[in-house]
């Protein structure tokens, strides 16, 4: 039994000292890590358990923070994390007060840029490289990207304008699968690229025949470069990465660290931009994760000695109550069309596409391009459902305005992860979806529990509905106390009526179940209030302002920012009609929220049931003394 390596391990440079038998018994012992702890905590492993050997290799021949690592998503950076001081504090990934589940400068020196969305790492990187010459600073930037980021189009216009850095070094983390795997022409292309060594080769056997040769081996190798796109073009199809100024390298294993940190070397000593092409598996080391890398993309605690299949149905979700739903209505609507963004599974959408495969698609990371793609199809007559989550339709907030609705395209929304997501972080929250989507004026539906999902699903399906709607829900499943209220089919509900209520307390979603827990609360301390809960949270029925009038003091409480939020349309719509209460709006102000579990968060926003409570007990109102 040889003595563990890693914990040891306390900054990067104690890596210099291994030799190569611990160097690969190190990785070896930083998988079995990631494995036990990943399990306990969640987290992201299939990723992970595949970058092991290449983040060693750049640890080896790279010194942060002085050399910076940019990663793209930030899926892959447990080794890195590992290796920068962070072993002993992994046991509290993803916990409130704990570690990051993504590079986090507030964290680390060693983690350059926060990364929790895709296809942002080169761009960045452009940055930084740009910012070190022009201060003057020694190092290389570092971006490591996966091929799943390469169906994102932020990635082609960081391509487009690299210059001549020659501190940077983009390194392709080609796994061959994305969160759900890789479609389309850029999967096709990485997978011819795969198959044609022979040229690159080629290359870097005359280069450096020609480089050794004295007085003509100069001109000769400029006169051979002059043509060398036509050589390229005779030996394959495609010549993307070195005709937008890259020096190719590849394809390397991305599991030999040895031959990772030989080329490393290499290339650090050749003008830049530099573009290694990496081949790595994606849950390398773990065999149910290695055959189902998308069911192990993102975990939450499990047991290593299970074997889940994808394609099994998972428990009941919102995503798979939303999934199922969407496909059943497929069988008699012809023209209804489903949209992801490397979400199949996360979105429910697997019983879709097995059911419809034509008008099943996925787009890859491209969130701008799956909108405006469901503007196509909605300009002929289909009906495309764009199935996002909430933190990354933020993305594509520009065709939402531009392409769906100045011409009141026939797109419906569905927003997954909606509200407070748990352990994730800043990156991850879906808080911001009914500020923006309601500037549109697009009607908005927000279920509670999953008969009400069911119910108004088919109904934004309908083609008596026209233009853009959404409809948006939270990750996992429905609460038990809101889903005994069922569905009403009324876009929105009175829940409590209490005798001599001078208070509503309003709200939507998850958060109902706050509001009727401080409602509870406040009864027993003789403090009657009623509870509305809404459906449809925008635009608002009349009825509904009409109601909430009647009352002296109206508390509105969301999951959403503060500012721009529904709270505010509420407060508006109550001012127009005449109404001169006391108005309290509950909702996040501080927008940088940690990775915690969502009672954790709510209590930390001030929208759990406690602080709620307070609110209205300071409004006083029995209207025995006024603020």
């Amino acid at each position: 039994m040889h003595p563990s390596l890693l914990q040891n391990i306390s900054q990067p440079r104690d890596l210099k000292r291994l030799s190569s038998a611990q160097i690969q018994q190190l990785c070896g012992e930083i998988r079995q890590f990631l494995l036990d702890s990943v399990s306990k905590t969640g987290g992201h492993l299939a990723s992970n358990l595949g970058a092991v050997e290449l983040t060693v290799a750049l640890h080896r021949v790279f010194e942060t923070p002085r050399d910076s690592f940019v990663f793209d998503v930030g899926h892959q950076c447990y080794t890195h994390k590992l290796l920068t001081g962070r072993y002993q504090r992994f046991g509290t990934l993803r916990k409130l007060d704990g570690l990051s589940g993504f590079p986090n400068p507030n964290e680390s020196a060693h983690d350059a840029f926060i990364a929790g969305h895709g296809n942002t790492a080169l761009s960045v990187a452009i940055g930084i490289a740009w910012a070190k010459k022009l201060k003057g600073e020694p190092g290389h930037v570092v971006a490591i990207i996966g091929d799943g980021a390469f169906t994102g189009g932020m990635v082609y216009e960081g391509m487009n304008n690299i210059g001549k850095l020659d501190n940077l070094l983009v390194i392709l983390n080609d796994n061959k699968m994305s969160i759900s795997h890789n479609v389309g022409a850029l999967a096709g292309y990485l997978g011819h690229l795969r198959t044609t060594n022979g040229y690159f080769t080629a290359k870097e056997n005359v280069n450096s025949f020609l480089n050794g040769v004295p007085v003509i081996g100069a001109p000769i190798k400029s006169a051979l470069q002059n043509s060398k796109k036509a050589i390229r073009r005779a030996m394959y199809h495609s010549t993307m990465f070195e005709d937008m100024g890259f020096h190719y390298f590849g394809l390397i294993d991305g599991h030999d660290e040895p031959e990772l940190e030989r080329i490393f070397q290499t290339v650090c000593a050749q003008p830049g931009p530099t573009l290694l092409h990496v081949v790595t598996k994606k849950g390398k080391g773990y065999a149910p994760a290695e055959s189902n890398p998308g069911n192990y993309h993102g975990v939450s605690k499990f047991d290593p000695t299970g074997i889940p299949d994808p394609e099994v149905a998972p428990a009941e979700s919102f995503s798979s109550a939303f999934g199922r739903t969407l496909s059943a209505a497929g069988n008699t609507d012809k023209t209804l069309c489903a949209i992801t963004a490397a979400m199949k599974y996360g979105t429910g959408l697997q019983f879709f596409s097995h059911a419809h495969p034509e008008r099943f698609f996925d787009v890859g990371m491209a969130e701008q391009h799956a909108v405006t793609f469901a503007a196509g199809l909605a300009s002929k007559g289909m009906l495309p459902v764009v199935c996002i989550y909430s933190t990354f339709l933020q993305r594509s907030y520009d065709q939402i305005i531009h392409d769906v609705n100045l011409l009141h395209e026939n797109v419906v929304f569905a927003v997954d992860r909606a509200g407070f997501v748990p352990e994730d972080g800043e990156t991850h929250q879906g808080i911001y979806d009914p500020a923006f989507l309601s500037q549109t004026g697009m009607p908005i539906y927000s279920p509670s529990n999953y008969e009400e999902l069911r119910h108004w699903l088919p109904i934004l399906l309908s083609h008596e509905m026209q233009g853009p709607r959404a409809i948006r829900y939270p990750r996992g499943g429905e609460s038990k106390a809101l889903a005994k209220y069922g569905c009403s089919g009324k876009e929105y509900d009175k829940l409590v009526s209490a005798p001599g209520a001078k208070t509503a307390l309003v709200s939507y979603a998850d958060e109902v179940e706050d509001v009727l827990a401080a409602a509870e609360m406040l009864a027993k301390e003789g403090i009657p209030c009623d509870v509305y809960k809404l459906v449809r949270i925008f635009p608002f029925e009349e009825e509904l302002i009409h109601d909430l009038s009647s009352y002296p003091v109206v508390l509105m409480a969301e999951e959403c920012v503060a500012c721009g939020g529904i709270g505010e349309h509420l407060a508006r719509a109550l001012q127009d009609a005449g109404w001169q209460g006391r108005y309290i709006h509950r909702a996040v102000k501080e927008l940088c929220l940690p990775h915690a579990t969502v009672p954790q968060i709510k209590q930390a926003t001030g929208l759990d049931a406690a602080h709620l409570a307070e609110a209205v007990r300071e409004a006083d109102p029995k209207g025995e003394k006024t603020l």
